[in-house]
């Protein structure tokens, strides 16, 4: 680095310091050098630069003026030229440069500015070629990271050998890839993964209380994939250090491209592995062999499972049962608890199948956690998970693995604005229960209002009870007398309201067929 401390230690040069200035003023970074003989210089001087002169202003101007206007534009000092006419620097502009605590060196009758500007380009060459050194050797150590398959720990191995910094690296979910210094809470993950996701990104992100970090986007061509963070302020990093950090930053988006393509080739080759089960027990070798290489071992018991967002929630209609990530979230959960496992994702929903020799209850224990995870990382979103029998082995996976994606649709079908994971199997949904949320939301609404809809029109122009009398006469298996006793009415006033119910709907709750339209239509609103 260019300064005048560099150029005090230039033995050709032959300056002599005469005024140091404040502490570390003299290694401060210098511009460039500027020679002037005007009266006011700063409007052509510019800030960090160095001054040189010979002091023909002195005709025009104190020594204190001059050096006001040059202390004014921020220059790092002044070097005063000797010459004939003066060979000593004058001590009114030395006493000038100590007031206004500017630095000033004075430079010999024999040595011209020249040899300062040629002194001063020489080290600014210098610095150019080493930052072009450093840089392709640090690219070929980055290079030589990634083809011995070192990853993102060994490209971070190499910025941790030139520069003492705390990194740490981490995906748009959320995921800690690697880390040098101290790992982020959870809520300053989700500060990052907010971060990548705004146009652009910011340059600082904080995350811890008084942690700021520096961030440097990974991969993407629009939202980035990941983001390489290091755990201190942009503006306590040198320029070297920042270039370090966005060419480590490029590589690292190689990796991460390398983990993605990986990640679909395995996606592709688990979404196979459910068609092969679909298909049949012809395709059971297949699948046996498939599941192997996911360290699943097809003689034993295999549980499955299927996780989706509920889509029908009130605040959000349209939620899509899957997002892009969501299958990452799920693999990761099974890793720590240190399961073999398959997970296929689609569009629908997100497939598990994973070893189990445990219990029931333990299942339904993992897919809350799963589908814990799952909601955490999308924004507290809520998750349903639907599962069936656990197999006693890989050839009877077909009906456990359709059961449970059917228990997980019916699940997600159902409005709610409980933000809770939902955890349930195929045969604790009920079969009646089934045919309901099987069948599409408006035509079941529109059977309902067609035979409920007199009973509630009924209901709103006279303040009546009739669809509450009616609900709790099926809640109640069509019992009078328990019924009248629940409502706290008389049993001829129910026999009357029964009987208007019946006029209304033409259906009579005496006829089985009649009074299982009337239960189903009233399943269309919340009991």
């Amino acid at each position: 680095m260019l300064s005048l401390a560099t150029l005090l230690r230039d033995p050709d040069l032959q300056l002599r310091l005469l005024v140091a200035g404040p502490p570390q003023t003299l290694n401060a970074p210098v511009t460039w050098v500027h020679g002037t003989e005007l009266a006011d210089p700063s409007g052509y001087i510019h800030r960090g630069e160095l001054v040189m002169t010979n002091g023909l202003w002195m005709s025009e101007v104190t020594p204190t003026e001059f050096v006001g206007s040059v202390r004014r534009v921020g220059a790092r000092g002044v070097v005063f030229g000797l010459r004939v006419a003066q060979p000593t620097t004058p001590a009114e502009l030395v006493s000038a440069c100590r007031n206004a605590e500017l630095p000033l060196a004075e430079i010999p009758i024999d040595v011209p500015f020249t040899a300062v500007s040629r002194a001063a380009a020489a080290v600014y060459e210098r610095e150019r070629h080493d930052v072009l050194s450093s840089t392709i050797q640090r690219g070929d150590a980055l290079t030589n990271a990634l083809s011995r398959g070192a990853g993102i720990s060994g490209i971070i191995d190499v910025l941790r050998r030139e520069y003492e910094r705390p990194l740490v690296v981490i995906d748009r979910l959320g995921r800690l890839l690697a880390t040098t210094g101290p790992e982020p809470s959870e809520s300053g993950r989700r500060k990052i993964t907010e971060a990548l996701g705004r146009r652009p990104p910011p340059i600082d992100v904080e995350v811890g209380p008084g942690l700021s970090a520096a961030l440097f986007p990974v991969g993407g061509l629009g939202a980035p994939d990941a983001a390489l963070l290091c755990l201190a302020p942009t503006t306590t990093l040198s320029e070297r250090e920042r270039e370090a950090l966005e060419q480590a930053a490029r590589y690292l988006g190689l990796d991460v491209a390398r983990m993605q393509a990986v990640d679909a080739i395995e996606m592709r080759f688990a979404t196979e592995v459910l068609d092969m089960i679909l298909s049949g027990p012809q395709r059971a070798a297949d699948v046996a062999g498939r599941l192997r290489a996911f360290g699943i071992e097809p003689a034993a018991p295999v549980a499955v499972c299927a996780l989706a967002f509920a889509g029908t929630t009130r605040d959000r209609p349209d939620d899509a049962p899957t997002e892009p990530g969501m299958s990452e979230i799920v693999t990761d959960c099974l890793m720590r608890e240190g399961l073999p496992a398959l997970v296929a994702g689609g569009t629908q929903d997100v497939v598990v199948l994973v070893s189990w020799r445990r219990s029931d209850p333990d299942l339904h224990d993992l897919a809350g956690r799963l589908a814990a995870a799952v909601a955490a990382a999308f924004g507290d979103r809520p998750v349903v998970v639907g599962l069936d029998r656990i197999a006693p082995d890989a050839t009877d996976l077909r009906s456990p693995l359709q059961r449970s994606r059917e228990a997980c649709r019916i699940l997600r079908r159902r409005t709610s604005d409980d933000m809770r994971p939902v955890v349930a199997d195929f045969e604790s949904l009920g079969t009646f229960r089934m045919l309901v949320d099987s069948v599409d939301p408006e035509l079941f609404q529109g059977f309902s209002q067609t035979v409920l809809g007199r009973v509630r029109d009924h209901d709103q122009q006279r303040d009546g009870e009739l669809e509450a009398t009616l609900r709790a006469f099926l809640q109640n298996d069509g019992h009078w007398a328990a019924t009248a006793a629940s409502l706290y009415i008389h049993v001829n006033t129910l026999r009357n309201r029964m009987a208007r119910i019946a006029e209304l709907t033409g259906r009579d709750v005496g006829r089985t067929t009649d009074r299982v339209e009337l239960f189903l239509a009233l399943q269309s609103v919340p009991g």
